[in-house]
């Protein structure tokens, strides 16, 4: 292994320390293998279900898809009652959910390695076409899920259907919503980060986490399991492909690169956790081979296309982030937080961006990502203003450049979709937002959370003092919920869907506000 092959943050200005570099070398032992070596048994007898956490596909494009599951009779076990060996694993995708119609399937070995969790990639299937597909493992057979492929990128489709949604902790409520958004009928489904919170369990809760605060491999792939058992979400990821992305709770809360929010943490053994967690969100995602986890480094940003009608951006704001300025209080836009240096997306991120944006066709330009781009004065009525310094408002010189780009290169109905904050905005995004008067550049619609933080409340006292120092918000709501956004070839709206209870069953979900955006005029307006 060369030095020059490891991250920056295990670099020290003296050298490599010995401690380091074994501590990196321990993380790298993780990663499993991509080839289903050796023979499997291709006849287990499962006592028990193994598809307990359903099945799941994401990142379509217009010929391919990733089918997912994971074989773990029992999830909330170590190694998930599965014996350490490859057990064999049949796939079948269809054109009706009778398979009857089977258009590919074959066999593969689930392995101990990735936690005997399957990404399977058939290929050469048909544009803009909806499949059915599911597994079998010796006598039993998974649940059937529902997916499809992308428009081609040279067509024109009239009309774009997804869901966005972030921020579901398992003890902070249920996740009855996602019945709703399957009812909506969404082409997709973005997460925006924070699928599971990685805290110990705390009895009186809605519900209760399993184990103390995670931090091995396989508490982090308990910890899916807790949350992937859930009917509802099981539901939700067999309607439709998802594109994910994290935020911190998959690692750790407020984590900026390799740095955590507690004082006194060792760099090494935090990116040895890192690479736990990254290898257990790989493995229960329904994610490409290109975002595999070396180590405690794993690809997350990437792109898609809906053909002509809407591009779109999946970023990664967390992992490689410069520290949160101010301590990571609410703070003025001081000299700390305007800091050239400070960066949310990374150089080669960032790069990637502009230069995907500058090449986009799409008659929509749609960022996914996870922290809100407003620059929105949290402050209390009559106090000095004071900002995230956790959002793109402690990076505002890189908010700065990035909104320049947008304008100065005339890129197509720029829309951000964000989540993290559990609760609802729109807000109308200028190069300064302190300066109602210029030209907007970009709309941002924040979802809420789906569970976290409880019932929440429509009632926000202060509401139009809050709004009046802040003109670039048009929309500000505190309950749970998730946006179902339509999108054509001359309307963005955004659906703001929102649940009266997630503490107990039986919630009603309903619509509480529409927004729309032009095309060519990114201001927001009631629907």
């Amino acid at each position: 292994m060369n030095i020059y092959d490891l991250p920056n943050a295990l670099r020290h200005e003296g050298g490599l320390t010995r401690r380091l570099f074994l501590a990196y070398a321990a993380s790298l032992s993780s990663i499993p293998l991509l080839s289903h070596y050796g023979s499997a048994n291709p006849a287990h007898d499962f006592t028990n279900d193994p598809f307990t956490l359903g099945v799941a596909s994401g990142d379509p494009d217009h010929e391919s898809v990733i089918l997912w599951t994971r074989l773990a009779p029992k999830p909330l076990e170590p190694g998930g009652g599965m014996p350490k060996t490859p057990i064999e694993v049949h796939w079948e995708i269809a054109e009706d959910n009778s398979f009857k119609k089977i258009v590919q399937s074959g066999k593969v070995n689930a392995t101990p390695e990735l936690g005997h969790s399957l990404h399977i990639e058939p290929r050469n299937l048909k544009p803009d076409h909806w499949y059915s597909y599911r597994f079998k493992s010796g006598d039993a057979i998974s649940p059937v899920g529902r997916t499809r492929t992308l428009p081609a990128p040279d067509a024109s489709p009239d009309k774009l259907r997804f869901a966005v949604t972030s921020c579901q902790n398992f003890e902070q409520g249920l996740f009855t919503a996602y019945q709703q958004m399957a009812a909506d009928r969404p082409d997709f489904v973005f997460h925006l980060g924070d699928y599971i919170y990685e805290y110990a369990g705390i009895n009186g809760k809605v519900r209760t986490h399993q184990g103390p605060e995670i931090e091995s491999l396989d508490q982090y792939r308990i910890r899916y399991a807790q949350y992937k058992g859930d009917k509802d979400l099981q539901a939700m990821h067999a309607a439709c492909p998802w594109f994910v992305t994290w935020d911190d709770h998959e690692f750790d809360n407020n984590c900026a690169n390799d740095i955590s929010e507690q004082e006194g943490i060792d760099t090494a053994k935090f990116l040895i956790r890192r690479a736990n967690a990254y290898q257990a969100y790989y493995e229960m995602m329904p994610l490409r081979t290109s975002s595999l986890p070396v180590g405690p480094n794993m690809t997350l940003y990437r792109k898609g296309s809906f053909g002509t009608l809407a591009e779109f951006f999946i970023l990664d704001t967390r992992q490689y982030r410069s520290d949160q300025p101010n301590g990571d209080r609410h703070s003025p836009l001081n000299t700390a937080a305007t800091n050239p240096r400070q960066t949310l997306l990374g150089k080669t991120q960032r790069r990637w961006l502009f230069d995907s944006l500058s090449r986009s066709k799409g008659s929509w330009n749609i960022l996914a990502q996870q922290v809100m781009m407003a620059l929105v004065d949290r402050s209390k009525a009559n106090s000095p203003a004071a900002y995230s310094m956790d959002q793109w408002p402690g990076y505002a010189h890189e908010r700065k450049v990035l909104l320049k780009h947008l304008r100065n290169h005339k890129i197509n109905n720029p829309v951000v979709l964000t989540g993290d904050i559990h609760s609802n905005w729109a807000n109308e995004l200028r190069v300064d937002d302190f300066k109602p008067d210029q030209a907007i550049v970009a709309s941002e619609f924040v979802t809420t959370s789906l569970s976290s933080s409880g019932d929440g409340s429509s009632q926000f006292e202060g509401l139009d003092e809050f709004l009046g120092r802040n003109p670039c918000t048009k929309f500000h709501n505190r309950q749970r919920g998730y946006i179902m956004c339509d999108v054509t070839p001359y309307t963005y709206s955004s659906d703001y869907k929102v649940i009266d209870k997630v503490t107990s069953v039986g919630g009603k979900t309903t619509s509480l506000a529409k927004f729309t955006v032009e095309s060519g005029r990114p201001n927001i307006h009631t629907a």
